[in-house]
Protein backbone atom coordinates (compact mmCIF):
# COMPACT_ATOMS: atom_id res chain seq x y z
CA UNK A 1 0.00 0.00 0.00
CA UNK A 2 1.37 3.30 -0.99
CA UNK A 3 0.83 6.32 1.48
CA UNK A 4 1.93 9.72 2.11
CA UNK A 5 3.95 11.22 4.80
CA UNK A 6 4.15 14.82 5.13
CA UNK A 7 6.86 17.22 7.00
CA UNK A 8 7.00 20.71 8.00
CA UNK A 9 9.65 22.18 5.84
CA UNK A 10 11.31 25.44 6.81
CA UNK A 11 13.28 27.22 3.58
CA UNK A 12 15.46 30.39 3.77
CA UNK A 13 14.38 33.65 1.92
CA UNK A 14 16.44 32.06 -0.78
CA UNK A 15 15.03 28.86 -0.78
CA UNK A 16 11.41 30.59 -0.88
CA UNK A 17 12.04 32.51 -3.52
CA UNK A 18 13.29 29.42 -5.66
CA UNK A 19 10.19 27.67 -4.54
CA UNK A 20 8.10 31.09 -5.34
CA UNK A 21 9.47 30.74 -8.83
CA UNK A 22 8.47 26.74 -9.40
CA UNK A 23 5.15 26.97 -8.22
CA UNK A 24 4.38 30.05 -10.83
CA UNK A 25 6.24 28.51 -13.58
CA UNK A 26 4.18 25.06 -13.26
CA UNK A 27 1.24 27.11 -12.56
CA UNK A 28 1.90 28.89 -16.40
CA UNK A 29 2.46 26.07 -18.31
CA UNK A 30 -0.76 24.37 -16.84
CA UNK A 31 -2.48 27.24 -17.59
CA UNK A 32 -0.95 27.66 -20.89
CA UNK A 33 -1.90 23.66 -21.46
CA UNK A 34 -5.68 24.60 -20.52
CA UNK A 35 -5.87 27.39 -22.95
CA UNK A 36 -4.47 25.44 -25.85
CA UNK A 37 -6.74 22.50 -25.27
CA UNK A 38 -9.81 24.43 -24.68
CA UNK A 39 -9.29 26.61 -27.71
CA UNK A 40 -8.73 22.89 -29.75
CA UNK A 41 -12.28 21.74 -28.51
CA UNK A 42 -13.72 25.15 -29.38
CA UNK A 43 -12.58 25.21 -32.74
CA UNK A 44 -13.75 21.50 -32.55
CA UNK A 45 -10.41 20.03 -33.40
CA UNK A 46 -9.50 16.81 -31.31
CA UNK A 47 -7.08 17.27 -28.05
CA UNK A 48 -3.52 18.08 -28.79
CA UNK A 49 -1.69 15.71 -26.81
CA UNK A 50 0.77 15.57 -24.00
CA UNK A 51 3.57 14.97 -25.83
CA UNK A 52 2.88 17.49 -28.44
CA UNK A 53 1.95 20.70 -25.31
CA UNK A 54 5.03 19.46 -23.53
CA UNK A 55 7.44 20.32 -26.53
CA UNK A 56 5.43 23.42 -27.61
CA UNK A 57 4.88 24.85 -24.23
CA UNK A 58 8.14 23.61 -22.33
CA UNK A 59 10.62 22.82 -24.62
CA UNK A 60 10.04 25.63 -27.36
CA UNK A 61 9.10 27.83 -24.95
CA UNK A 62 11.94 27.76 -23.33
CA UNK A 63 13.90 29.53 -26.35
CA UNK A 64 11.32 32.41 -26.43
CA UNK A 65 12.03 35.70 -24.56
CA UNK A 66 8.87 35.31 -22.91
CA UNK A 67 9.39 32.01 -21.78
CA UNK A 68 13.01 32.24 -21.15
CA UNK A 69 12.88 31.85 -17.44
CA UNK A 70 11.20 28.44 -17.62
CA UNK A 71 14.61 27.42 -17.86
CA UNK A 72 15.41 28.51 -14.35
CA UNK A 73 12.98 25.49 -12.69
CA UNK A 74 13.26 21.66 -13.42
CA UNK A 75 11.67 19.83 -16.25
CA UNK A 76 10.41 17.43 -13.72
CA UNK A 77 8.23 20.23 -12.37
CA UNK A 78 6.74 21.64 -15.40
CA UNK A 79 6.33 17.51 -17.31
CA UNK A 80 4.04 16.70 -14.00
CA UNK A 81 2.14 19.96 -14.03
CA UNK A 82 1.16 18.65 -17.50
CA UNK A 83 0.41 15.32 -15.68
CA UNK A 84 -2.08 17.33 -13.38
CA UNK A 85 -4.07 18.63 -16.28
CA UNK A 86 -4.33 14.89 -17.92
CA UNK A 87 -5.70 13.72 -14.01
CA UNK A 88 -8.46 16.58 -14.35
CA UNK A 89 -9.82 16.19 -17.61
CA UNK A 90 -9.84 12.20 -16.88
CA UNK A 91 -11.44 12.97 -13.36
CA UNK A 92 -13.91 14.96 -15.49
CA UNK A 93 -14.66 12.52 -18.17
CA UNK A 94 -14.52 9.52 -15.91
CA UNK A 95 -17.38 11.72 -13.98
CA UNK A 96 -19.83 12.24 -17.01
CA UNK A 97 -19.38 8.47 -17.89
CA UNK A 98 -20.53 7.90 -13.99
CA UNK A 99 -16.95 5.52 -13.39
CA UNK A 100 -16.99 7.80 -10.54
CA UNK A 101 -18.65 11.27 -8.83
CA UNK A 102 -19.02 13.89 -11.02
CA UNK A 103 -16.05 16.77 -11.15
CA UNK A 104 -15.87 20.11 -12.64
CA UNK A 105 -13.89 21.51 -15.38
CA UNK A 106 -10.62 22.17 -15.35
CA UNK A 107 -10.31 25.67 -14.26
CA UNK A 108 -7.24 28.01 -14.29
CA UNK A 109 -5.13 28.27 -11.44
CA UNK A 110 -4.11 32.15 -10.26
CA UNK A 111 -1.12 32.83 -8.16
CA UNK A 112 -3.62 33.96 -5.83
CA UNK A 113 -5.10 30.54 -4.73
CA UNK A 114 -4.86 29.49 -1.13
CA UNK A 115 -2.62 25.86 -1.88
CA UNK A 116 0.17 25.96 -4.36
CA UNK A 117 2.38 22.67 -5.19
CA UNK A 118 5.17 21.45 -7.51
CA UNK A 119 5.86 17.80 -7.83
CA UNK A 120 9.33 15.77 -7.75
CA UNK A 121 9.23 12.37 -9.27
CA UNK A 122 12.88 10.38 -9.41
CA UNK A 123 13.75 11.30 -12.50
CA UNK A 124 14.34 14.98 -10.93
CA UNK A 125 17.41 12.97 -8.63
CA UNK A 126 16.22 15.02 -5.47
CA UNK A 127 17.86 13.09 -2.38
CA UNK A 128 17.77 13.44 1.49
CA UNK A 129 21.02 14.64 2.43
CA UNK A 130 23.55 13.00 5.29
CA UNK A 131 22.88 16.33 7.19
CA UNK A 132 18.80 15.04 6.90
CA UNK A 133 17.68 17.81 4.79
CA UNK A 134 15.64 17.79 1.41
CA UNK A 135 17.80 18.78 -1.83
CA UNK A 136 15.50 19.40 -4.30
CA UNK A 137 16.63 20.50 -7.88
CA UNK A 138 17.15 23.94 -8.87
CA UNK A 139 16.33 24.67 -5.35
CA UNK A 140 18.54 23.53 -2.96
CA UNK A 141 18.37 21.82 0.65
CA UNK A 142 16.06 22.90 2.58
CA UNK A 143 15.19 21.86 6.15
CA UNK A 144 12.75 19.55 7.24
CA UNK A 145 11.31 19.12 10.91
CA UNK A 146 11.06 14.91 10.83
CA UNK A 147 8.39 14.02 13.35
CA UNK A 148 9.27 10.17 12.26
CA UNK A 149 11.79 7.52 10.13
CA UNK A 150 10.45 6.99 6.60
CA UNK A 151 9.22 3.24 6.57
CA UNK A 152 10.91 2.64 3.21
CA UNK A 153 12.81 4.96 0.34
CA UNK A 154 10.00 7.44 -0.91
CA UNK A 155 9.63 7.09 -4.68
CA UNK A 156 8.10 10.94 -5.14
CA UNK A 157 8.01 14.36 -3.37
CA UNK A 158 5.73 16.98 -3.48
CA UNK A 159 6.33 20.84 -1.62
CA UNK A 160 3.37 22.28 -0.32
CA UNK A 161 2.69 25.71 0.24
CA UNK A 162 -0.60 26.25 1.79
CA UNK A 163 -2.74 29.62 2.73
CA UNK A 164 -1.35 29.93 6.22
CA UNK A 165 2.24 30.49 4.33
CA UNK A 166 4.01 26.95 5.42
CA UNK A 167 5.70 24.65 3.54
CA UNK A 168 5.42 21.22 3.53
CA UNK A 169 7.01 18.08 1.90
CA UNK A 170 4.48 14.71 1.47
CA UNK A 171 6.44 12.11 0.64
CA UNK A 172 4.93 8.83 -1.91
CA UNK A 173 6.08 6.12 0.26
CA UNK A 174 5.63 2.55 -0.26
CA UNK A 175 4.61 0.66 3.20
CA UNK A 176 4.49 -2.95 2.37
CA UNK A 177 3.01 -5.51 4.67
CA UNK A 178 2.51 -4.38 8.28
CA UNK A 179 3.48 -5.44 11.19
CA UNK A 180 0.95 -7.97 12.58
CA UNK A 181 -1.09 -6.51 15.21
CA UNK A 182 -1.86 -8.66 18.81
CA UNK A 183 -4.98 -10.95 18.32
CA UNK A 184 -8.31 -9.19 19.63
CA UNK A 185 -11.92 -10.53 19.56
CA UNK A 186 -13.59 -7.38 19.94
CA UNK A 187 -16.38 -6.00 17.43
CA UNK A 188 -17.60 -2.79 17.45
CA UNK A 189 -20.29 -0.94 16.02
CA UNK A 190 -19.70 3.60 16.04
CA UNK A 191 -22.69 5.47 15.62
CA UNK A 192 -21.59 9.24 14.59
CA UNK A 193 -22.87 12.19 15.79
CA UNK A 194 -22.73 15.96 16.90
CA UNK A 195 -24.01 16.03 20.83
CA UNK A 196 -21.15 12.98 21.23
CA UNK A 197 -18.94 12.62 18.19
CA UNK A 198 -19.26 8.71 18.39
CA UNK A 199 -21.41 6.69 20.29
CA UNK A 200 -19.85 2.57 20.75
CA UNK A 201 -21.55 -0.17 20.71
CA UNK A 202 -20.27 -0.80 24.03
CA UNK A 203 -21.91 1.79 25.47
CA UNK A 204 -18.89 3.89 25.40
CA UNK A 205 -19.30 7.65 24.55
CA UNK A 206 -16.67 9.92 22.47
CA UNK A 207 -17.22 13.81 22.88
CA UNK A 208 -17.15 16.00 20.00
CA UNK A 209 -14.16 18.26 20.98
CA UNK A 210 -16.17 20.79 17.91
CA UNK A 211 -13.13 22.79 17.09
CA UNK A 212 -14.04 25.46 15.41
CA UNK A 213 -16.81 26.04 17.84
CA UNK A 214 -14.43 26.57 20.34
CA UNK A 215 -12.54 28.83 18.13
CA UNK A 216 -15.23 31.05 16.82
CA UNK A 217 -14.48 34.00 19.06
CA UNK A 218 -10.28 34.00 18.01
CA UNK A 219 -11.87 33.61 14.40
CA UNK A 220 -13.95 36.15 14.32
CA UNK A 221 -11.39 38.58 15.82
CA UNK A 222 -8.81 37.91 12.71
CA UNK A 223 -12.00 38.07 10.46
CA UNK A 224 -12.84 41.63 11.90
CA UNK A 225 -9.06 43.10 11.13
CA UNK A 226 -9.18 41.61 8.23
CA UNK A 227 -12.06 43.30 6.72
CA UNK A 228 -10.95 46.69 7.89
CA UNK A 229 -7.73 46.56 6.32
CA UNK A 230 -7.35 48.40 3.18
CA UNK A 231 -7.58 46.10 0.00
CA UNK A 232 -4.25 45.52 -1.70
CA UNK A 233 -2.09 46.78 1.24
CA UNK A 234 0.43 44.75 2.93
CA UNK A 235 -1.53 45.15 6.29
CA UNK A 236 -4.55 43.38 4.40
CA UNK A 237 -1.90 40.66 3.28
CA UNK A 238 -0.64 40.36 6.90
CA UNK A 239 -4.07 39.52 8.32
CA UNK A 240 -5.25 37.34 5.59
CA UNK A 241 -2.23 35.01 6.49
CA UNK A 242 -3.20 35.73 10.24
CA UNK A 243 -6.77 34.45 9.52
CA UNK A 244 -5.22 31.32 7.29
CA UNK A 245 -3.09 30.65 10.16
CA UNK A 246 -6.12 30.48 12.93
CA UNK A 247 -8.32 27.92 10.83
CA UNK A 248 -4.69 25.86 9.95
CA UNK A 249 -4.80 25.12 13.38
CA UNK A 250 -8.47 24.13 13.61
CA UNK A 251 -8.08 21.58 11.00
CA UNK A 252 -4.90 20.24 12.31
CA UNK A 253 -6.33 20.12 15.94
CA UNK A 254 -9.31 18.18 14.20
CA UNK A 255 -6.89 15.77 11.87
CA UNK A 256 -5.45 14.97 15.00
CA UNK A 257 -8.28 13.77 16.78
CA UNK A 258 -9.47 12.02 13.89
CA UNK A 259 -5.94 10.31 13.80
CA UNK A 260 -6.26 9.35 17.71
CA UNK A 261 -9.16 8.09 17.59
CA UNK A 262 -9.05 5.64 13.95
CA UNK A 263 -6.04 4.61 15.20
CA UNK A 264 -7.39 3.12 18.56
CA UNK A 265 -10.52 1.79 16.92
CA UNK A 266 -8.69 -0.25 14.31
CA UNK A 267 -5.89 -1.46 17.11
CA UNK A 268 -8.32 -2.69 19.74
CA UNK A 269 -11.10 -4.13 17.14
CA UNK A 270 -11.82 -6.82 15.29
CA UNK A 271 -13.90 -5.51 13.18
CA UNK A 272 -15.75 -1.48 13.29
CA UNK A 273 -18.95 -1.07 11.79
CA UNK A 274 -19.37 2.88 10.89
CA UNK A 275 -22.32 4.97 9.71
CA UNK A 276 -22.51 5.69 5.90
CA UNK A 277 -23.74 9.15 6.45
CA UNK A 278 -24.81 11.41 3.51
CA UNK A 279 -22.63 14.03 4.73
CA UNK A 280 -23.43 16.38 1.68
CA UNK A 281 -27.28 15.99 2.38
CA UNK A 282 -26.89 17.06 5.89
CA UNK A 283 -24.70 19.70 4.56
CA UNK A 284 -27.17 21.73 3.25
CA UNK A 285 -29.37 21.84 6.61
CA UNK A 286 -29.11 23.68 9.04
CA UNK A 287 -26.48 21.96 10.88
CA UNK A 288 -23.96 22.20 8.54
CA UNK A 289 -21.46 24.20 10.39
CA UNK A 290 -21.38 21.14 13.19
CA UNK A 291 -21.62 18.58 9.98
CA UNK A 292 -18.13 20.27 8.74
CA UNK A 293 -17.06 20.80 11.85
CA UNK A 294 -17.32 16.83 13.20
CA UNK A 295 -15.78 15.96 10.10
CA UNK A 296 -17.50 12.60 9.95
CA UNK A 297 -15.68 11.59 6.20
CA UNK A 298 -12.75 12.53 7.27
CA UNK A 299 -12.58 10.04 10.20
CA UNK A 300 -14.23 7.54 8.31
CA UNK A 301 -11.66 7.60 5.83
CA UNK A 302 -9.06 6.75 8.27
CA UNK A 303 -10.53 4.00 9.44
CA UNK A 304 -11.29 2.79 5.93
CA UNK A 305 -7.51 2.86 4.55
CA UNK A 306 -5.56 1.60 8.10
CA UNK A 307 -8.22 -1.63 8.53
CA UNK A 308 -7.04 -2.10 4.55
CA UNK A 309 -2.86 -1.45 5.91
CA UNK A 310 -3.15 -3.61 8.53
CA UNK A 311 -5.15 -6.85 6.86
CA UNK A 312 -4.18 -6.93 3.20
CA UNK A 313 -6.08 -10.40 2.76
CA UNK A 314 -7.96 -12.24 4.86
CA UNK A 315 -10.90 -14.74 4.88
CA UNK A 316 -14.90 -14.15 5.11
CA UNK A 317 -16.09 -16.32 8.62
CA UNK A 318 -17.31 -15.92 12.26
CA UNK A 319 -16.14 -14.52 14.87
CA UNK A 320 -15.97 -15.25 18.38
CA UNK A 321 -19.18 -13.32 19.43
CA UNK A 322 -21.24 -14.90 16.30
CA UNK A 323 -21.01 -12.29 13.92
CA UNK A 324 -21.35 -14.09 10.94
CA UNK A 325 -20.43 -12.47 7.64
CA UNK A 326 -21.43 -13.11 4.09
CA UNK A 327 -21.95 -11.34 0.74
CA UNK A 328 -20.16 -11.35 -2.55
CA UNK A 329 -17.50 -9.41 -4.07
CA UNK A 330 -17.27 -5.70 -4.50
CA UNK A 331 -14.78 -2.68 -5.61
CA UNK A 332 -15.35 -1.02 -2.69
CA UNK A 333 -12.64 -0.94 -0.13
CA UNK A 334 -15.10 -1.88 2.54
CA UNK A 335 -17.35 -3.61 3.81
CA UNK A 336 -21.18 -2.68 3.63
CA UNK A 337 -23.53 -3.65 6.24
CA UNK A 338 -27.02 -3.62 7.40
CA UNK A 339 -27.57 -4.84 11.08
CA UNK A 340 -30.58 -6.54 11.66
CA UNK A 341 -31.16 -5.61 15.36
CA UNK A 342 -30.18 -2.03 16.77
CA UNK A 343 -27.81 -2.05 19.55
CA UNK A 344 -29.81 -1.68 23.10
CA UNK A 345 -27.04 0.50 24.47
CA UNK A 346 -27.13 3.17 21.94
CA UNK A 347 -29.15 5.34 19.88
CA UNK A 348 -30.65 3.13 16.80
CA UNK A 349 -28.21 2.82 13.87
CA UNK A 350 -29.68 5.06 10.69
CA UNK A 351 -28.58 4.45 7.35
CA UNK A 352 -25.79 2.04 5.48
CA UNK A 353 -23.17 0.46 8.11
CA UNK A 354 -19.52 0.58 6.69
CA UNK A 355 -18.09 -2.93 8.05
CA UNK A 356 -13.88 -2.29 8.33
CA UNK A 357 -12.56 -5.92 9.18
CA UNK A 358 -9.01 -6.99 10.22
CA UNK A 359 -9.63 -10.27 10.33
CA UNK A 360 -13.45 -10.76 9.40
CA UNK A 361 -13.39 -10.52 5.51
CA UNK A 362 -11.06 -9.68 2.67
CA UNK A 363 -11.51 -6.25 1.55
CA UNK A 364 -13.96 -5.51 -1.04
CA UNK A 365 -16.75 -7.72 -0.42
CA UNK A 366 -20.19 -6.81 0.29
CA UNK A 367 -21.62 -8.19 3.54
CA UNK A 368 -24.77 -7.73 5.49
CA UNK A 369 -23.39 -8.34 9.66
CA UNK A 370 -25.54 -9.49 12.34
CA UNK A 371 -24.65 -7.24 15.72
CA UNK A 372 -25.54 -9.20 18.88
CA UNK A 373 -27.51 -6.92 21.25
CA UNK A 374 -25.76 -5.29 23.81
CA UNK A 375 -26.73 -6.03 27.72
CA UNK A 376 -29.20 -3.65 29.20
CA UNK A 377 -27.13 -0.55 30.36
Amino acid sequence: MQLRYSFRLYPGVGRRAALARAFGSARVVYNDALRARETTRAAGLPFPKTGDLSKQLITEAKKTPERAWLADVSAVVLQQSLRDLDTAYKNLFDGLKGKRSRMGAPRFKSRKDTRQSVRFTANARWSITPGRKLRLPKIGDVRVKWSRALPSAPSTVTVVKDGAGRYFASFVVDTGDAEALPETTGTVGIDLGLTHFAVLSDGRKIDSPRFLRRAEKRLKKAQQNLTRKAKGSNNRAKARVKVARAHARVADARREFHHQLSTKMVRENQAVAVEDLSVKGLARTRLAKSVHDAGWSAFVGMLEYKAARESPALEAGEDSQGTTITGEPTSANSYIARPSAAVSRTPAFFGTLVVLGRVLAPVGLRVEVELGAAEPA
